[in-house]
């Protein structure tokens, strides 16, 4: 519970641990991307093994987010992001000190499980302590914090890859990660477990992973026949795992929260369709300016910079329209936006001017900062507080699982159009080819997500 003598001390140390978490998360994820170059010339990996650098993190998260905030409803939202934060900061350590590929990749593995426990409790947190007049204003100022992160990473995690190299950026974030455990453990009072004395159902846990793991693995081995069969195993374990959570008495997820709530339902599927359309432009960007633009990880890191940097800009100022706006309308106008940034997208070669590419990025700024914050705040205002760790932990899945598409299909391309094989200059035309297609399949879902987006009604 909030603190009744120092509420305003409460709440900007949860904001401060909240923020500086999302920092630390999103600052990996972006220095990740411009390492990957490196890290494949390293360990001698081609395109589509170099990719489970990315995924592997994604697909852990994405297992354990419902079931992590389940169990922060149940026994405490502070006391799950402090342990979420000491395993995210550990496996950094474990990933700086990997001898191998199969090693860091166990390692974002842990990294996954630890961003899972924080995705699934941070949002939770500030809802929890801010009233629903300043909600739109805090999390507005959460996900800037999370810009921030992706805007520093590239330019912090190029310079650092460049002249120390890619361990270098996970041993980056170890003290960041200690000081947000330190505060926390220290400063943050109270806590906050409104199912506390409900059961947590781990039978519906446990299917719930196994088939987003199926699911997910599945669309990463097309086209070959595996591929689809798992595909298949994982969305008949969806469906089990649906009629599981209607029959028993403490559900993993309240399946009411989408059958009767159609506000949440369509705000988490306007999420789970903007991240599946954008979360992939970094990896790719990255590659192309590196592989077919020959510019430096530092250089390349700078010219990516100016995506995130709008996007911490805008995010306050989006997060504050949705407390005096229907957020639906702002979060449909920042979709709209998100599209026409990926259209531009799919006119790079290797020939386009850096100003086209800037302009594309700037775009796609504006639009996930008009997007995330209304939308945020859409789904947490649409349910009752002892559901707020449970609808944090389903839009974290929705951008996770979204994310994991995102980078399914980029797999996808990459197997049919370059196969097992390094990026190296005789697959650069190929490899234009990935780009470009994945960039048109994008714009084309982005631009169905604004009518999910419409579609979703008002939540005041």
């Amino acid at each position: 519970m909030e603190s009744a003598e120092t509420p305003g001390a409460t709440k900007r140390v949860a904001l401060l641990a909240a923020a500086t978490a999302s920092f630390v998360v999103t600052f990996m994820g972006s220095s990740v991307n411009i390492a990957l170059p490196t890290i494949a010339r390293e360990f001698s990996l081609d395109a589509v093994t170099l990719s489970w650098v990315t995924i592997s993190y994604i697909l852990a998260a994405a297992m354990f987010l419902i079931p992590f905030g389940r169990i922060a409803d149940i026994h405490g939202r502070k006391r799950v992001f402090q342990y979420g934060m000491g395993l995210y900061t550990l496996s950094c350590l474990l990933a700086a000190i990997a001898p191998s590929a199969t090693l860091l990749i166990c390692s974002r593995v842990l990294q996954g499980m630890g961003g899972a426990m924080i995705f699934g409790t941070s949002v939770a947190i500030l809802t929890s302590v801010f009233p629903a007049s300043e909600r739109g204003r805090a999390l507005g100022i959460s996900v800037a914090a999370t810009y921030i992160g992706l805007s520093t990473g590239p330019f912090l995690g190029g310079l650092i890859t460049q002249h120390f190299g890619w361990r270098g950026v996970f041993l980056a974030t170890v003290p960041l990660g200690l000081t947000v455990i330190v505060a926390v453990l220290r400063r943050l009072r109270g806590e906050w477990a409104e199912a506390r004395g409900e059961k947590f159902d781990r039978t519906g846990s446990i299917i719930y992973s196994l088939a987003l793991v199926a699911l997910i693995y599945g669309v990463s081995l097309l086209p070959a026949a595996w591929g689809a069969a798992l595909i298949l195993v994982g969305v008949t374990g969806i469906l089990v795992f649906i009629r599981w959570e209607t029959r028993v008495k403490s559900p993993a997820l309240n399946v009411s929260l989408f059958r009767d709530n159609p506000a949440f339902a369509l705000s988490n599927l306007a999420a789970l369709i903007n991240y599946s359309a954008t979360y992939a432009v970094g990896f790719l960007l990255s590659l192309y300016l590196q592989y077919i633009r020959g510019f430096s990880p530092q250089h390349a890191g700078l010219i990516m910079v100016s995506q995130p940097v709008v996007m911490a800009a805008f995010s306050p100022i989006a997060g504050r329209l949705s407390d005096r706006i229907e957020p639906r309308l702002i979060a449909s106008g920042g979709m709209a936006l998100t599209a026409a940034g990926l259209v531009l997208l799919t006119f790079l070669n290797e020939e386009t001017g850096i100003e086209l590419v800037i302009l594309s990025l700037i775009t796609l700024g504006l639009g996930f900062a008009f997007f995330s914050s209304p939308n945020t705040n859409a789904v947490m205002s649409s349910v009752e507080n002892k559901f707020y760790g449970v609808a944090s932990g389903t839009l974290g899945t929705m951008r996770l699982t979204g994310q994991m598409f995102s980078m399914g299909l980029v797999m996808l391309l990459l197997a049919l159009y370059i196969g097992q094989a390094q990026i190296t200059p005789e697959y650069y035309p190929l490899f234009q080819r990935t780009f470009k297609t994945a960039f048109t399949i994008f714009a084309a879902l982005c631009s169905a997500g604004i009518v999910a987006s419409l579609a979703r009604g008002k939540i005041r």
